[in-house]
């Protein structure tokens, strides 16, 4: 399926769409922060200066942790903007800084205490947790995240199957529930007075109630009124496969060439199973496509899905699109069957485009033909870049080779992480400026 887009690009922004809303999202932060420390100072100071700091701490762990609830929130106005893969990678690196400031409440309160009360830490952490209102929820939530944090580092997260991790990590909610009670209950600085104690309420509902919106209402809410079906389902290579879902008002649908969903194919296999798949089609209202590699039982099932299955998506999400643009001409490189969302994009892009397509070998280079009659029909340069990896044909020079005013054009880049690496060092050499590389690093994305 091949079309070619006529409508007119809007004019590029004078700020950068990703400026703005990682500069809301700083500017909201620092502004809870002044707050917290304002009402922590209004409270009054302990006479125990290690109880003072586990306080402090506690307050920012309680903010970090309303923050971390935003960036996971999938929100489509930040999602759109930043990107799912740096929203999480925020979250995972927001995560370490909660870690620590949550053992260092525990760990200035306990011997806090205990230096007023001449018990040792140990006995006297297990006194708080008995006669304390809270205070044993507080370190049932510590543990969790104790926990979440050990499966969350890279050594742990590269040896636990997605599902595991992900069910480890829901316990993360029932931490969040356990801090709240233990704020509610033992939180100098929440009941100090009624402007704290309303700011800590209203904090936390916005926070729960970002996640509610965008991880339960608005998916559901999508699906119901889309009812989206596999309509086709065509095989393009021994291993690559492509989907087509149809369903209602798609034209309604606010999805983008160059996006993903996170796609449920409802069968008695494989409901339970999210992949992240990019359209590899530009939406045209009335259909939806992607196009997948077998890279494990859940994509090689795709094969078998009959006409009519029901589906239900999450999504789009993804910064990667034309939204992001900053230059009228552009580059699109390709890595395998990252090649999706590029060939999306050349459906979408206006203005003149180098597509470099970098393959093992041409038996490879999915979607190929589609790419090649769509590149004739928009006119734009079309690059099969196959062979070994070594010698790197996307070296600098080779870039430079292929698009000598490279550095004067946006560059879209999707493919295997070893590939994108490489790309992005070459881009770092030639000089090309950080606002115009646009990638995302989902290596099922694509």
């Amino acid at each position: 399926m091949t079309t070619v887009q006529t409508t007119v690009p809007p004019p590029t922004a004078a700020v950068r769409p990703k400026v703005v809303a990682r500069t809301g999202l700083y500017g909201v932060l620092a502004l809870n922060v002044v707050v917290v420390t304002v009402f922590f100072i209004q409270a009054g100071f302990a006479s125990n200066t290690l109880i003072v700091l586990g306080r402090l701490a506690g307050l920012y762990g309680a903010l970090l942790m309303a923050f971390q609830l935003l960036l996971v929130a999938r929100l489509p106005w930040f999602d759109r903007r930043i990107g799912m893969d740096r929203l999480t990678s925020w979250h995972r690196w927001v995560g370490f800084g909660l870690l620590f400031t949550l053992l260092g409440h525990a760990v200035f309160i306990t011997f806090g205490y205990a230096r007023s009360s001449s018990m040792d830490p140990v006995n006297q952490l297990v006194d708080l947790g008995e006669t304390v209102e809270g205070v044993f929820r507080a370190i049932v939530a510590l543990g969790l995240i104790l926990v979440i944090g050990a499966v969350s580092g890279r050594y742990a997260r590269r040896r636990l199957a997605y599902e595991t991790w992900h069910f480890i990590h829901l316990y993360t909610y029932l931490a969040v529930l356990l801090a709240f009670t233990h704020q509610v209950a033992a939180g100098t600085t929440f009941t100090s007075s009624s402007a704290a104690t309303t700011y800590w309420y209203v904090l936390w509902s916005v926070a729960l109630g970002a996640v509610l919106l965008g991880r339960l209402v608005l998916p559901l809410y999508r699906n119901l009124r889309h009812r989206l079906r596999v309509s086709a389902v065509v095989p393009e290579s021994d291993d690559v496969v492509s989907v087509y879902i149809t369903g209602r008002d798609l034209d309604r649908l606010p999805a983008r060439a160059g996006q993903f969903f996170l796609w449920r194919f409802l069968t008695r296999d494989q409901w339970w199973q999210a992949n992240p798949f990019s359209l590899s089609a530009a939406p045209d209202g009335r259909t939806l496509r992607l196009t997948a590699k077998t890279a494990g039982d859940g994509t090689a099932a795709l094969r078998n899905l009959k006409v009519g299955t029901r589906v239900f998506a999450e999504g789009p999400y993804g910064a990667f699109t034309a939204m992001h643009r900053t230059r009228p001409e552009a580059v699109l490189i390709a890595g395998g069957v990252g090649v999706t969302p590029i060939r999306a994009l050349l459906e979408e892009l206006h203005g003149h485009a180098v597509v470099i397509y970098r393959v093992a070998t041409d038996r490879d280079a999915v979607l190929y033909e589609e790419l090649r009659e769509l590149a004739r029909a928009k006119g734009a340069e079309l690059h099969l870049v196959s062979g070994p990896v070594s010698p790197d044909k996307l070296a600098p020079g080779e870039l430079a080779r292929l698009v000598p005013d490279i550095n004067d054009r946006d560059v879209f880049l999707c493919g295997p992480p070893p590939m994108m690496n490489a790309v992005l060092g070459s881009l770092r050499e030639l000089g090309v400026p950080k606002p115009q590389i646009h990638f995302e690093r989902f290596s099922l994305a694509g």
